[in-house]
């Protein structure tokens, strides 16, 4: 209340934000630094000064390296110590918008912010708890790489394309659909449906492919030793060749056939070559000046194997079960000996010679006696050997005997037949019988002083005269 006439009353009035919220009230004659800015109460001497500086600060956005006091929501401040605006927004101040380029990221960012890499000249945006590259992918001194979406013209309408650059340099096009170039593309004369490379670079693909829908077979150069030429792999549609060795590293092998009648496996190092069709055979053929013939075969019905032609072994021939000779021809051997029973232990071995009978007929070699026997019916004989014959029959009993170089014989006697007929030759060498010597000594006629006559005899008969 003013003493004077009561004009006037001493009254406080409150400033409220622009939401309609009260900030503070303010006395008459009184300032009020509840904000960044002074507020002045009714009557209030010598705000001027306190109200241009309202204004200064206003205009400059409270410029300063530190914040406001006082922020009000949405207050502007100016950092002079990283040169940005920045904005209250209700807790902290944070750079308002627009980029900051400089060659350092930001000290004090807030996610959506900004930065342009001066260095490198690359944008990037924080996320909130780091800057992450907008782009471009590549540094100011790498030059142009990566993807670049192009147009190209050519003689069908522009074409959309992707080029792959590396250091300024396209290496490769993408494209939907095959198309020429109307204007020049160094490297591109054509562009493919695909990925095109750039043949001035001699570019090619180049790791590990898993998998291909097609490979281009016309050429057949290699350009390594590491490129191969698609023309030099085996085709499994047709019939092919090829010039180098292949190998089968799986005991699982080579199988042949639409039933897969051949099979060459492995197991513990051994090898089966195996026809797996039931009582089929296996035959090794060949060309005989033109005519095809079948020198070796395996029988599967029997399980035999048919051999044609003449069979030369290099080695020995080992039989563990019986040799069958169904011609009727000689069986021959060129060899100066034949030998039975090789490595085996001591047995009685040798030819046995097959008969009508069940006794077969046999010579071999008795290895208990150590002689050669012989004979049939199971009754077996010693063969003897001249050194096995004596010339002493009474020396040696049991004995075969031979002559004497003299021709001569010792025996202990001789068992002559009773019965033989006179011996009349007078050259006849031959050992007289018992009938033979009785007959000789019945011609012994009677003794007389006289000669005998006519009848006294018959020729042959001997007579002796004495004297009277």
């Amino acid at each position: 209340m003013w003493p004077e006439d009561n004009k006037y009353k001493q009254m406080a009035y409150t400033i409220n934000r622009t939401d309609g919220t009260a900030i503070t009230t303010i006395t008459d004659g009184t300032v009020d630094n509840t904000t960044s800015v002074q507020l002045f109460g009714k009557s209030f001497s010598g705000f001027g000064e306190g109200l241009n500086e309202n204004l200064v600060k206003l205009l400059e956005n409270s410029a300063s390296t530190s914040a406001p006091s006082a922020p009000l929501k949405g207050e502007l401040w100016f950092d002079t110590s990283t040169a940005q605006l920045k904005v209250y927004d209700g807790t902290s101040f944070k750079p308002s918008a627009g980029a900051k380029s400089q060659n350092s990221a930001p000290t004090t960012p807030s996610a959506g912010d900004l930065w342009h890499d001066s260095d490198n000249d690359q944008l990037y945006v924080h996320t909130g708890s780091a800057f992450q590259l907008v782009g471009p992918v590549y540094t100011a001194g790498q030059t142009l790489s990566g993807w670049k979406i192009e147009t190209l013209a050519s003689a069908g309408g522009n074409k959309v394309v992707s080029s792959m650059y590396a250091g300024n340099t396209r290496v490769a096009i993408l494209s939907k659909e095959d198309f020429t170039p109307s204007v020049t593309q160094t490297g591109f004369a054509a562009v493919k449906a695909g990925f095109t490379l750039n043949s001035t670079l001699g570019a090619v693909f180049d790791g590990t492919s898993t998998q291909a829908s097609q490979i281009l077979v016309s050429g057949t150069s290699n350009n390594s030793s590491t490129v191969i030429a698609g023309g030099n792999f085996l085709r499994s549609d047709v019939a092919d060749t090829t010039t180098g060795a292949i190998t089968i590293d799986a005991n699982a092998g080579l199988i042949v056939g639409g039933s897969q009648e051949l099979t060459v496996t492995v197991a513990s190092n051994d090898v089966t070559i195996a026809q797996t069709s039931e009582d089929k055979d296996l035959k090794f053929t060949v060309n005989d000046d033109g005519t095809t013939k079948t020198p070796l075969q395996l029988t599967g019905a029997t399980g035999g194997v048919d051999i044609t032609g003449d069979l030369t072994i290099v080695g020995n021939l080992n039989v563990s079960g019986a040799y069958n000779y169904t011609s009727s021809n000689i069986v021959e051997h060129s060899d100066t000996f034949l030998k039975v029973n090789a490595g085996g232990s001591e047995a009685d071995a040798g030819l046995i010679v097959e008969t009508g009978d069940t006794d077969d007929a046999r010579l071999f070699y008795d290895v208990s006696e150590n002689f050669w026997s012989a004979g049939h019916g199971q009754s077996y004989s010693q063969v003897i050997r001249l050194a096995d014959a004596v010339v002493d029959g009474n020396a040696t009993k049991e004995a075969v005997l031979k002559t004497t170089a003299a021709g001569l014989v010792t025996v202990t006697n001789v068992n002559l037949a009773a019965v033989g007929s006179a011996i009349t030759s007078t050259s006849s060498v031959s050992v007289p019988t018992t009938g033979q010597v009785v007959t000789f000594v019945n011609r012994f006629k009677q003794v007389a002083t006289t000669d005998p006559s006519d009848s006294d005899g018959v020729d042959g008969d001997f007579y002796f005269v004495r004297e009277a």
